[in-house]
């Protein structure tokens, strides 16, 4: 009964809009009290859940993305990308996609990207005649690249929460991550084929080298970051603070990035992950409380019961946290989701490495949906476009990115897990 009360005011206190951090803190804070707990227990516990080595590098890769979009090496990307695909039809949408990869490697979130290319991408195509629907909904859809490729920053949180390699998870987001790309290329393919007033523009080499020349920098970010953490070089937390310098450097090289900026750089990236510090906080007395009742286990107890095929364990979880990522933010969903689910399948002899690709993929999907869906709001922010439209343009991107979940979903060999 004490955790169906707890779980019913959860819910209601999102649905309220109380922020998620205080949806999950107050109620938690209540059991504690009511149960004659020690209060002081339940701050040791909530303070211990962010007093992570692992977790120091998520303030570090925000930065790192906070800086990218300050220092415009967005632009420079979409830039580039257009002079390359520019001459085939639906070009634009190419770009979108293709330049959401490139930012991806830099800034490990999704909302930086809409944030960033959003404001580009959009008007962009609005001016070449795209409907605003699908301007937004593949921007938002290409968003998604950002947090599943390293260097992702729920992968990060992912890492510390189950005590797996971050490099290792790294690694084996690349090619899902990429997956997501494919998928919507194919979509963009066969919507364009009926789109016959689509415009192309002129290839030109020179265009191609002189946008390339400006890009070339920035698309060097992964080759250190990336590489230092799988060559060895750097701890995931190292090669945050390595890329966090280099694009400092490029944003003063570039004159794009002044001094008189870095107070509001910092300021920007010091709120954004105080407040996912507050809610892993926050989630972490929650599933201290979620074990002291034994949840993890009747759950697991149930799943076990329901079935003994890791396939269909898989799919009943990755329904289980699209619903969880539609009505909460989804690093909250994913620190309160993986104490519970994490053990089950393991008992079903699923790589936590293959877990977690899928966890962090799936989870991300929630960015897009209501009623939360961030990346909608900011999409609506940017673009000046209602927010309704917004998500009504998201809707047929569902298609390839629920597809790329199934997909790794029975097709576990597309995901690579190294020993790191």
């Amino acid at each position: 009964m004490a955790m169906i009360l707890l779980a019913v005011a959860v819910v209601v206190l999102l649905l309220l809009r109380v922020p998620v951090a205080f949806a999950i803190l107050g109620p938690s804070v209540v059991y504690l009290v009511t149960t004659g707990s020690s209060l002081e227990l339940g701050l040791r516990t909530a303070i211990n859940g962010v007093d992570s080595w692992p977790l120091l590098a998520v303030p570090l890769f925000v930065l790192l993305g906070v800086i990218a979009n300050h220092a415009g090496i967005a632009d420079r990307l979409f830039d580039f990308a257009l002079a390359l695909l520019g001459r085939v039809r639906g070009g634009l949408a190419y770009v979108n996609i293709g330049s959401s990869v490139g930012f991806s490697w830099m800034s490990g979130s999704a909302l930086a990207d809409a944030a960033g290319l959003g404001s580009v991408q959009v008007p962009a195509m609005q001016r070449e005649g795209y409907p605003a629907r699908f301007a937004v909904g593949l921007t938002g859809a290409s968003s998604l690249i950002s947090p599943v490729m390293p260097p992702s920053i729920p992968a990060v949180v992912f890492a510390s929460v189950a005590g797996v390699s971050t490099g290792a998870l790294f690694a084996a987001s690349v090619l899902p991550a990429f997956l997501i790309a494919l998928g919507l290329v194919i979509y963009v393919w066969f919507w364009a084929r009926r789109q016959t007033f689509l415009k192309t523009q002129a290839f030109r080499w020179q265009v191609v080298l002189a946008t390339g020349k400006r890009a070339v920098a920035g698309l060097l970010t992964p080759v250190l970051v990336i590489g230092g953490i799988l060559g060895g070089f750097f701890t995931p937390t190292e090669a945050a603070a390595a890329g966090c310098v280099y694009m400092l450097v490029l944003g003063f090289g570039y004159r794009t990035l002044r001094v008189r900026d870095l107070a509001p750089v910092l300021r920007n990236a010091a709120v954004t992950s105080a407040a996912i510090m507050v809610i892993i906080g926050a989630t972490s007395l929650l599933g201290w409380i979620l074990a002291k009742e034994q949840v993890p286990s009747a759950i697991a107890q149930w799943m076990t019961g329901l079935t003994d095929s890791p396939t269909v364990f898989l799919l009943l979880a990755v329904g289980l946290l699209i619903v969880l990522g539609a009505i909460m933010e989804p690093t909250s969903a994913l620190v309160l989701s993986v104490p519970i689910l994490l053990p089950v399948a393991k008992t079903f002899g699923i790589d936590p490495i293959h877990f977690g690709v899928i966890v962090v993929l799936t989870l991300m999907i929630g960015l897009l949906t209501p009623p939360v869906g961030p990346v909608a709001f900011v999409l609506s922010s940017v673009t000046k476009i209602p927010v309704r439209e917004v998500f009504r343009g998201l809707l047929p991107f569902m298609v390839p990115l629920v597809s790329v979940v199934i997909l790794l979903v029975f097709f576990p060999g597309l995901i690579w897990t190294p020993e790191l």
